[in-house]
């Protein structure tokens, strides 16, 4: 069975039932997880007549990426301890959140993805696209996906 779980969590209702769900999973079956957090690249600016000027630095970007990266895995990670399950925590900075996904779980050696389903349909999901899928489709490890 599945050893090492790397679930992806963003800090939304989501995605802490998704990390409930994943723990609760990890219990029955003796699995170690990693929760991780893909934090954002810094956004490039587009300067112009009439654009805003973003006064934070790239420096500070990280800083604020890293603090919100804490504080969802912290949360994540006190959850686990409450059910005995151990627990890693990451979070890697990638400009595409499904690309970050596939490439922790490759670093930290998970033979599970278990993450979440946003359940985007119709337009939106054609054109909003979605991570789940994009980590389905491109990744070598199973994903278990959770609705």
């Amino acid at each position: 069975m599945f050893q090492h779980l790397l679930v992806p969590v963003d800090g939304s209702d989501l995605s802490a039932n998704t990390a409930d769900q994943a723990i609760l999973f990890a219990k029955e079956t003796g699995a170690q997880i990693t929760f991780f957090f893909a934090k954002p690249e810094y956004p490039m600016a587009f300067y112009g007549e009439g654009a805003l000027i973003d006064p934070t630095t790239p420096e500070r970007f990280a800083e604020m990426a890293e603090e919100q990266a804490h504080e969802i895995l912290s949360e994540a990670e006190a959850r686990a301890a409450a059910q005995g399950v151990k627990v890693t925590l990451l979070s890697l900075t990638n400009g595409a959140p499904w690309e970050g996904i596939i490439a922790a779980a490759q670093q930290v050696g998970a033979d599970l993805i278990f993450m979440a389903s946003h359940g985007r349909r119709g337009i939106s999901g054609l054109l909003l696209g979605s991570e789940t899928q994009k980590v389905l489709t491109h990744s070598k490890i199973p994903v278990l996906v959770f609705r």
